[in-house]
């Protein structure tokens, strides 16, 4: 039975110490602020409540397992879970709307012929098919195997089985990012292209260079669903929180960690501000890599990945509404609002260029009566991604609320009063640069959007969490929790779920 320091309390760090505490191992969480969860937080106010993180859970697989394999409960016994309907209403920049329904691909297709024009929705389900083969190729050694140690077979071949156009005198057209399948897959139509490139600007990925195996992130959401937990969120974290007691997870808030104490080569424990160094068998890391670096001063750890700078991911800007007046009925639990001018949104987020006049956001709009004072008030959350080390001004907030309001008329007259998290107030949350939020891994690009492995160069030091492998999203956090704790209860040998 090992003693095992954890650094952070995120929800990778803690699903890997709930495992490990079952395995028999005595992991102690050491977390700099007062509470848990790391970038699933809460803001509560006059009978208000919100999620400063995610709103909607993907792959409720990777809980489930988590609480089966710690404790033998199913998921929905200790949280409300809905699968909410329609999945998404897309408003998109010449006014079109459409309701894309949960986890049906037939019903996504209707929609989009029916809203877009007939011929969208073969166009569209092509591509999803093009995209399951990207998914059956990749989903392993992307989310349930440790990084391969040659994963350079993941950075150079593209799993997207790409169409090629073929070009009377002119050289046949292959797509190789996300742009490209637009133009070259979904015949150019603004619409359809909007669609699937939100899916990148969701995580700060530039379409114009991120790799056509990206299709795998619409892919996942239309097949395998999304869902609503009731309480929000946080109430998740709150689970994960208590089955990390019931297993006797040890706890220590307000408790920074400024170094790893380095033995013989190896990690062999932590050194608490203001305390003396703990021993412990191992060390797991969750935390950004520029924390992890100042724990280990000269010392280069996280592997040959090159993965991207943390310094230059984009970070979001989330502006929390309290509305008076009661949630329509039929309202759509999450909208997208899709910009006005493409070209410069991606001029703003990856080149420096100014903030567009219209921004895509995400308005979510939950039912849930416990994050409301009564039935006649309203909780509203919209959600912009930003520039790396974006400073947010009120000219910021206000195109935000313009663009919101397209999803919900008469916003400014119903408000009541607003909150805005700034990718400072991320930045002191989960201590990455600049409020920088890491992307899932994927495939291709030459790497640079791999992240770490999890057992890294410093024999006895793990990394768990969105800024290592299988990247960033809370059901990857999931994940690596339990590769970690599969590589520190197995060893080396550790191949992943089966």
């Amino acid at each position: 039975m090992a003693r095992i320091a954890v650094i952070g309390a995120g929800m990778g760090a803690m699903a890997a110490a709930a495992r490990l505490a079952v395995a028999g191992h005595r992991p102690v969480v050491f977390e700099r602020g007062s509470t848990y969860g790391g970038a699933v937080g809460r803001i509560e106010r006059d009978g208000f409540a919100f999620d400063t993180g995610p709103g909607l859970l993907p792959l409720p697989a990777v809980y489930r397992d988590l609480f089966i394999k710690t404790g033998k409960e199913p998921l929905e016994d200790l949280v409300g879970l809905t699968q909410v309907e329609p999945a998404v209403r897309h408003v998109f920049a010449d006014g079109t709307v459409t309701d894309l329904p949960n986890a049906r691909r037939a019903g996504v297709a209707e929609a989009l012929d029916a809203a877009v024009g007939a011929g969208a929705g073969t166009r569209w389900s092509a591509l999803m098919n093009r995209a399951r083969e990207a998914w059956d190729r990749s989903r392993r050694p992307l989310l349930e195997e440790p990084l391969w140690p040659n994963w350079q077979v993941l950075a150079d071949r593209e799993p997207y089985p790409a169409v090629t156009q073929k070009r009377l005198l002119r050289k046949d057209r292959t797509a190789k990012t996300l742009a490209d399948i637009g133009v070259l897959e979904l015949g150019g139509d603004p619409r359809l292209v909007a669609l699937l490139e939100q899916y990148a600007l969701a995580y700060g990925l530039d379409p114009r260079t991120t790799p056509a195996s990206a299709a795998v992130l619409p892919y996942m959401e239309q097949t395998f669903g999304t869902w609503a937990v009731s309480g929000g969120l946080r109430a998740l974290a709150d689970a994960v929180y208590a089955r990390c007691l019931q297993r006797k997870v040890e706890f220590r808030f307000g408790t920074a960690v400024t170094r790893i104490v380095v033995k013989d080569g190896r990690a062999a424990g932590v050194e608490p501000a203001g305390h003396p160094a703990e021993d412990a068998e191992f060390v797991v890391a969750g935390v950004a890599p520029s924390v992890l670096d100042g724990l280990l001063p000269g010392q280069s750890v996280r592997g040959e990945v090159p993965a991207q700078s943390e310094a230059s991911v984009p970070s979001r800007l989330t502006v929390h509404l309290a509305l008076r007046g009661p949630r329509p009925d039929g309202t759509p639990y999450r909208t997208v609002v899709h910009g006005s001018d493409r070209d410069a949104e991606a001029a703003w987020l990856f080149d420096g260029g100014p903030r567009p006049a219209r921004p895509t956001v995400a308005v979510l709009r939950t039912a849930e009566a416990s994050q409301v004072p009564d039935a006649d008030h309203e909780a509203v959350t919209v959600t912009v991604t930003v520039p790396p080390h974006a400073r947010v001004g009120e000219a910021d907030v206000e195109a935000v609320l313009t663009a919101a309001e397209r999803a919900v008329p008469g916003l400014r007259d119903r408000l009541l009063w607003h909150e805005i998290r700034t990718p400072q107030d991320i930045a002191e949350a989960t201590g990455a640069a600049g409020g920088a939020v890491p992307a899932p891994a994927l495939a291709a690009a030459q790497g640079r959007l791999l992240h770490p492995a999890n057992r890294t160069e410093l024999p006895g030091l793990f990394a768990v969490g969105g800024w290592s492998h299988p990247g960033g999203g809370l059901p990857h956090a999931g994940m690596s929790g339990a590769l970690v704790a599969g590589l520190i209860v197995e060893g080396p040998e550790f191949r992943g779920s089966q």
